[in-house]
């Protein structure tokens, strides 16, 4: 989990950051993230996840832009 800030960058809302890295290191030691990790994603519920335009965009590729997909016409020579 390194995102290369360091953590006397941790905002002052959070309080002490010293404190905060040895409350990250206990509960790193003691398997709390796996914990939560496995509780949030053995059972995943799809009942929510909508996929549409909105939200996906197609490459311009996909959709036949120059330089996509060309569909050439069989060869007669080639046996198609």
């Amino acid at each position: 989990m390194r995102t290369g800030s360091p953590w006397r960058d941790l905002p002052p809302a959070f309080g002490n950051w010293n404190s905060q890295f040895r409350r990250f290191r206990r509960w790193a030691m003691a398997g709390v993230f796996e914990r939560l990790f496995k509780a949030v994603s053995c059972d995943p519920d799809f009942e929510y996840a909508l996929i549409d335009g909105t939200i996906v965009q197609v490459h311009q590729k996909a959709t036949g832009a120059k330089g996509g997909l060309r569909l050439r016409p069989l060869d007669a020579r080639a046996g198609g």
